[in-house]
């Protein structure tokens, strides 16, 4: 059975960084592309940040230069540091991962964990 789990969240002041992480298990995921999304109250998923297995990047704007990801593929782990938060941070974090290249609907996805920022 395939899992991803996040851990990582918590409460942080405006300014403050944080990170989090994301270990896959329950098959292989070579070939594998994983990425960030957040849910904000009231708000629609956001696609944050993609790696793909060769370690390419992608970013939203409303976190470039700010968040970076970056992944282990031999421990199955996915990270998120996350720098500068601001209370518009604030969310449920969520990793995602899927076969090549990620979509608005990966395969699989992890339960969350939660971020939140005050100012």
């Amino acid at each position: 059975q395939v899992q991803l789990v996040e851990s990582g969240g918590g409460l942080v002041q405006a300014g403050d960084s944080l990170s989090l992480s994301c270990t896959a298990s329950g098959r292989t995921f070579t070939g594998y592309a994983m990425a960030w999304f957040r849910m904000a109250p009231g708000k629609e998923r956001e696609l944050l940040t993609t790696i793909s297995w060769t370690g390419k990047t992608t970013y939203s704007d409303s976190v470039k230069g700010r968040f970076t990801i970056s992944r282990d593929n031999a421990k199955n782990t996915l990270y998120l540091q996350m720098n500068n938060l601001k209370p518009e941070d604030t969310a449920i974090y969520y990793c995602a991962a899927e076969y090549g290249l990620v979509t608005s609907t990966p395969n699989y996805w992890g339960r969350g964990t939660q971020v939140t920022v005050s100012s």
